[in-house]
């Protein structure tokens, strides 16, 4: 088994795991330079919360861990095909790569596709389901706000 496949396993192991903790089959490890650096699990049922993916809660744990927002470096290793809010969430923190297990053709019958949020997505947005727009809104008592947060940085 190459290491590749070694860190894969390990997601799917810690999706099977979370099953029997009552969770959703899904896993993810991140490494970097040959060592895992975090893992996750999907916690959507035990927090509530909706975006509590397993990628999402080893990005959290990697840039604790790590001490930097920039994963840069980083290969995550997810038991099935991320969702685009967790593959966002991987480019913003800069992972350059992602290997997965189950796509989303294998979680289909079980509902745990999300390719009909891809193709969604992939549409102009007047197009999609959710309403998005932009209304210009900015506020006399206050400077321009990306220029303020600009100018703290400095």
């Amino acid at each position: 088994m190459t290491s590749q496949q070694r860190y894969l396993a390990d997601a799917i192991e810690l999706a099977y795991n979370n099953i029997e903790q009552g969770g959703r089959p899904f896993g993810a490890v991140i490494v970097k330079d040959g060592e895992v650096v975090a893992t996750g699990v999907n916690e959507i049922f035990r927090t509530n919360d909706p975006t509590s993916h397993a990628e999402l809660n080893a990005i959290r744990a990697a840039s604790v861990k790590l001490g930097s927002p920039n994963l840069a470096g980083c290969t995550v290793y997810a038991s099935g095909h991320p969702c685009p809010m967790c593959l966002a969430a991987m480019r913003l923190a800069g992972i350059g790569e992602v290997v997965y297990a189950y796509s989303n053709e294998d979680g289909a019958q079980f509902g745990l596709s999300t390719a009909a949020l891809y193709a969604d997505l992939a549409k102009p947005l007047a197009e999609q389901a959710m309403k998005i727009h932009y209304e210009p809104l900015r506020l006399e008592a206050h400077g321009d706000l990306y220029a303020e947060w600009k100018a703290r940085q400095a």
